[in-house]
């Protein structure tokens, strides 16, 4: 809520050393940190890496040549990191530097390169154009550079002046000029090239070179040279035969391109490529050869090449133009749902001459595989309206959609649909009901169809559902003790599913801690409670890891707080070369927020690089998370504005984050600004009007608190009760505010009571600006000393071992007393308690938390 807010605000950014401090922070795995301040000049000398610097002073023995060396060798380091991580700034710096040495070629080009890498063309140049005596390296550089930017014209006449200044191409500069005598498709000044290539001796040593030509000779038309330059090659590639197939498909010679293939799998045994299926698939297509054409689609699923992008858009004009039954159809369908490639699937669906309920329900399934519920249950009804036969597979499909939007009265219209037209007695149907209930929140319905469950297929299945829901529903209690019934009754063989939410040992004992959902659960698992370091233990041991495994990972790290670590996670990510994905990125931003220092900085640059590095629309998450790094750090100004200059819309997520962050610094301004927007975006939303009650509260305007909340018991809103909960002897015990339902009440009220006493002892002082109701101050006191967190943390203390840590589960944001007592229970009792809110782990230990006060 809005009013809980700490006592004092993060610490200010760190004030950047001047550019003379050139060193790595040793303490962080990511990207490193470097000052650019425009104020302040490099000195004559560097600072070197701690350990460089401090050896050279230390080493009496050390000569200036050492030093020198190992200065150029730190600032080719740089260079590298500069180029991976995309940091201008930095290349500008060490450019800094190399300024004040003496000319060093190979440190030149390196500066070239990186410039290049970070697309900046004219630094780069004018790195060159400050050579005295330029190499192959450096020439051959910078005319890949001008290719890159679409300056052909250019780069053949850098390629001249080069050979003007007596200096000899290697094989990588004739591959760059051969490149742009392709694109600009110049005969002439490619036959000059051969010529040279051949007076110079690269043709029987280069395969690059080689191929390089052949392209050229094959986009001009010239396809007897480029079979004569095939002929006489000594050695090819895949690149080679996939060169001249092409150019035997664009002579639309395709008997031709298909021997050539043959013969590449008999002679040379190389593994076909996308590049390779495609160009057969074109060849199948120009000559009308259907056969043929599904010979090399099962070529294509046999190899693990059906969800190329390049073979899918072949297979589509391949089918479209040679037709196929429904059949081949529908498979093509079903292959792009399995790879995610969602829209393909729906322009192949579109362009079916005629369709079938088997080629719907692929579509339908694979909609719903792929998240898409909303276009799933549009189709579906558009089956309806056509009169598709509605089988079994429809309906489980259309309940699974529903189960995707957890809309309850969608289901509920769904349910009386399927009731209408007689299929309710259905095993498989009942269990995608039941299933559907659970996600919809739908519980007491869920509860009915599994007591009155008669068929004898599915039991296990429906007996996960069942343990499933109860989990997703928050009641952890009921899901451990049903699946311990089934265990005793023998009802549920576990499986992979059952697994995921249950202990280690059962994973174990089945067989399962090799599967990849199962080691992934496990891994959630033990980072949610509290045991982070066994959690990396299960990640260290999966055989294998997919970005889930990652991405559960970092999540983990972020609920502990630990945002060095997640982003040193992140730096091995890259390293493995593991693709991230659109979750990825927004785990990765909020790293910044829980780092030990502000590096706000370099977040903003990685915001930066989703769009200009992967190729990612950053989505209205990315913006919440940047929006809470922001805001976290106390720029809520810098915050606010940029919700403002946004490319779309900014959803309530967005601007509840900066909330979050007006709660942290006391902000009140701007926290009533923002507090207004998400009314107005979410006006059925409880927590909205909770939290605008809360406001008026804060403020003293107790009439104006009371008319909300009228109004909320008017629309039936209902508050999501504040509870905690502690495990003993393996049962949940339950505790809300003021809570006395509990079998030793006495006992914990008259613990609480003693607790209470030694920590005003220790200097607790109870702050009841957390009590938002209008009434006498020691009666906020009896609110604020009865909150649930304190009864939880005072039965855990009855009913635990001396030294043993408590722990603790909280559904909402503990607040701010609680937080300030759990601190001094810490001391008193010199216990470690661990508290797990909304916003993550607390560890109280010795007086101090480890979210330092800022959650």
């Amino acid at each position: 809520p809005f009013f809980l807010f700490p006592k004092t605000p993060p610490p200010p950014p760190p004030l950047f050393s001047s550019l003379s401090n050139f060193k790595l922070r040793k303490t962080h795995h990511h990207q490193p940190h470097f000052s650019t301040s425009p104020t302040q000049r490099l000195s004559s000398t560097p600072t070197l890496l701690p350990s460089e610097s401090s050896h050279g002073s230390s080493s009496s023995s050390s000569s200036p040549n050492d030093a020198q060396n190992s200065l150029i060798d730190t600032l080719f380091d740089l260079l590298r990191l500069s180029a991976r991580y995309g940091d201008a700034q930095l290349v500008n710096a060490v450019h800094a530097c190399i300024s004040k040495l003496q000319e060093h070629t190979h440190l030149s080009n390196a500066l070239i390169s990186a410039y290049l890498k970070l697309g900046l063309l004219s630094e780069a140049y004018n790195v060159f154009l400050g050579l005295s005596c330029p190499s192959v390296v450096s020439y051959t550089a910078l005319i890949s550079g001008f290719l890159k930017s679409n300056r052909e014209h250019e780069a053949v006449e850098l390629f001249f002046r080069m050979r003007d200044s007596g200096i000899e191409p290697n094989e990588y500069t004739f591959v760059a000029i051969l490149t742009a005598c392709i694109r600009i498709l110049d005969l002439q000044l490619g036959l000059r090239v051969h010529a040279m290539i051949i007076k110079l001796g690269f043709l029987e040593d280069s395969v690059f070179v080689s191929n390089a030509l052949m392209g050229l000779y094959g986009k001009c038309g010239c396809f007897l040279f480029v079979l004569k330059l095939f002929d006489e090659m000594l050695h090819r590639d895949i690149a080679s035969w996939n060169t001249v197939i092409s150019c035997m498909v664009s002579e639309f010679m395709y008997d031709k391109a298909f021997e050539f293939f043959r013969d590449m799998q008999r002679n040379d045994g190389l593994r076909v490529d996308h590049f390779t299926v495609s160009t057969l698939l074109t060849a199948c297509t120009g000559s009308s050869s259907l056969m043929q054409g599904r010979g090399v689609h099962a070529h294509a699923i046999k190899i693990g090449l059906e969800a190329n992008l390049s073979v899918n858009n072949a297979l589509i004009g391949f089918y479209t133009n040679c037709g196929g039954d429904m059949i081949t159809w529908t498979e093509v369908i079903t292959a792009y749902m399995d790879f995610g490639l969602v829209e393909l699937a729906v322009e192949v669906f579109d362009k079916m001459p005629e369709r079938n309920s088997f080629s719907y329900n692929a579509l339908l399934t694979g909609l719903c595989r792929n998240g898409q519920g909303s276009r799933a249950l549009e189709l579906f009804i558009k089956m309806v309206e056509e009169g598709v036969d509605l089988t079994e597979f429809t309906l489980t499909s259309v309940l699974s959609a529903c189960g995707l939007l957890m809309d309850r009265k969608i289901s509920e219209q769904i349910h009386g649909f399927i009731f209408k037209i007689g299929f309710e007695s259905n095993a498989r149907i009942e269990a995608a009901l039941l299933d559907m209930c659970t996600k919809c929140g739908k519980m007491a319905d869920a509860e009915k169809i599994f007591r009155r469950w008669s068929f004898d297929q599915d039991t296990s299945v429906i007996w996960t559902s069942m343990i499933c829901g109860y989990a997703r529903n928050g009641q952890p209690d009921e899901a451990i003790s049903l699946f311990n019934i089934s265990q005793s009754k023998g009802t549920m063989v576990v499986d992979e599913v059952a697994s995921t939410s249950q202990i280690h040992c059962h994973a174990l004992k089945y067989g399962f801690l090799s599967d990849l959902m199962v080691g992934n659960a496990l891994l959630t698992m033990y980072s949610k409670c509290w045991i982070m370091d066994d959690a990396i233990k299960i990640f260290n041991n999966m055989p294998t890891h997919n970005t889930v495994s990652w991405n559960g990972l970092l999540a983990g790290h972020l609920f502990h707080r630990q945002g060095d670590e997640a982003l040193a996670l992140w730096s091995k990510m890259k390293k493995m070369g593991m693709k991230p994905d659109k979750v990825t990125f927004v785990l990765i931003i909020s790293a910044y927020r829980h780092t030990n220092s502000n590096l706000v900085d370099d977040c903003r640059s990685f915001f930066s690089s989703l769009k200009s590095v992967y190729d990612i629309e950053p989505s209205s998450d990315h913006y919440a998370s940047l929006v809470g790094v922001l805001g976290y750090w106390g720029l809520l100004e810098e915050a606010e504005e940029m919700i403002s200059t946004m490319p779309f819309e900014p959803d309530a997520s967005i601007w509840r984050a900066l909330l979050d962050s007006c709660r942290i610094h006391l902000n009140t301004t701007i926290g009533k600004r923002v507090a207004k927007r998400i009314l107005a975006l979410e006006p059925k939303d409880p927590s909205t009007y909770i939290l605008v009650s809360n406001l008026y509260s804060a403020s003293g305007r107790w009439h104006c608190s009371e008319m909300v909340r009228e109004y909320m018991r008017k629309m039936g809103f209902r508050k999501h009760p504040g509870r905690s909960w502690i495990i003993f002897q393996n049962k949940i015990h339950f505790f809300y505010a003021r809570d006395k339902s509990h079998p030793q009440t006495k006992d914990i009220y008259s613990g609480l009571e003693i607790l209470i006493l030694e920590c005003l002892k220790a200097g607790y002082v109870p702050d009841t600006s957390f009590v938002l109701h209008d009434v006498e101050e020691h009666q906020k006191k009896d609110f604020l000393f009865n909150h649930s967190a304190k009864l939880a943390a005072t039965y855990g203390l009855l009913m635990s071992r001396p030294g043993k840590p408590i722990q603790i589960v909280k559904n909402i944001l503990l607040c701010g007393d609680c937080h300030t007592f759990l601190k001094h229970v810490s001391v008193v009792t010199k216990r470690e308690i661990f508290l797990r809110d909304s916003s993550g782990f607390h560890c109280f230990s010795n007086g101090q938390c480890s979210c330092k006060n800022y959650w």
